[in-house]
């Protein structure tokens, strides 16, 4: 067995995203290679209504998959089919926007006006930019929830781990996302298939990735430029995404207050990446289609 070591630490930054929304984003557009199969990962919290009740009105979806999941709020949602619906505290929306969706989500903060959730774009296979749409939303109650003898708490919306299966399936790159707690002063090692890219996100206390031998890494911000020069030993905390190199474990050091993370990993698609915004393709011309299709009203094809 081997503890896959810290490849890199960056710093979700502040980012303003659909109609004024307040986030952190860890990573997103350009070159993303180091992450495949998943293209971006945004944070949106806050107890101030303001900055996240204009939402995310209506705009396109091609060619890949959004996972939403809350953990205080509402997220309200729609699109061009006709679907519709909401998003509670522990709920998660998986969606293939696939050949085209035109949605909205609308936050809506909690009694106490706290809005938190997380939303990961995955890349599809060429073979599957085209598919019909498709949703998989799933209640809190439906996610396992699983507790280990030393008090560390996995929640699994997808793929396999520790003898049980997340509720959502039939995603072409198999990936496996956990919502992790360790409690404080406690060590974790938590197994993550070799050949997958992996990463963590830190949203509540905070901890120490690396074998104990190993140096951290270095910090840098979502550009992959270093903040600071010096290896990073001190523990890693809130709104930090640690990347991952190649092996089969993943270990952490709990701090005093304990450590909430996610834990996400994927099989690579290793193909070519043409963006244009929430619309992902492999080739320019695919997403000169896709606008065309925008401009003439044949986006939607389901």
């Amino acid at each position: 067995m081997s503890i896959r070591p810290v490849s890199r630490i960056v710093a979700a930054r502040p980012t303003l995203e659909g109609a004024g929304v307040k986030l952190h984003r860890a990573f997103g557009f350009g070159n993303t290679d180091e992450f495949d199969p998943f293209l971006l990962f945004d944070d949106f919290r806050g107890d101030r209504p303001h900055d996240y009740l204009a939402g995310f009105p209506w705009h396109p979806h091609r060619g890949i998959e959004t996972i939403t999941y809350v953990l205080a709020g509402t997220v309200h949602h729609g699109d061009s089919l006709g679907n519709e619906g909401a998003l509670t505290a522990g709920d998660v929306q998986w969606m293939t926007a696939g050949s085209g969706i035109i949605h909205q989500e609308m936050p809506q903060g909690d009694p106490d006006g706290r809005m938190h959730g997380f939303q990961l774009w995955a890349n599809l296979p060429a073979s599957l930019k085209m598919t019909t749409p498709r949703y998989q939303e799933v209640t809190a109650t439906d996610i396992p929830d699983v507790v280990d003898d030393d008090g560390t708490r996995v929640k699994i919306v997808c793929g396999s781990f520790w003898g049980k299966r997340g509720p959502v399936d039939g995603i072409a790159t198999e990936p496996t996302y956990l919502d992790v707690s360790v409690p404080p002063g406690v060590r974790k090692t938590l197994p993550v298939e070799t050949t997958r890219h992996a990463f963590a996100y830190v949203f509540a206390g905070s901890g120490s990735f690396r074998d104990a031998s190993k140096p951290q890494g270095v910090l840098t911000d979502t550009t992959g430029v270093d903040i600071d020069d010096k290896p990073v030993l001190d523990l890693t905390g809130n709104r930090s995404l640690v990347l991952f190199d190649r092996g089969d474990e993943v270990t952490v050091q709990a701090g005093p207050e304990g450590i909430r993370f996610l834990l996400v990993s994927g099989r690579p698609l290793g193909e070519p990446v043409a963006w244009h915004g929430p619309i992902v393709m492999n080739t320019q011309d695919e997403i000169r289609q896709a606008l065309s299709d925008l401009r003439q009203g044949t986006f939607i094809r389901a």
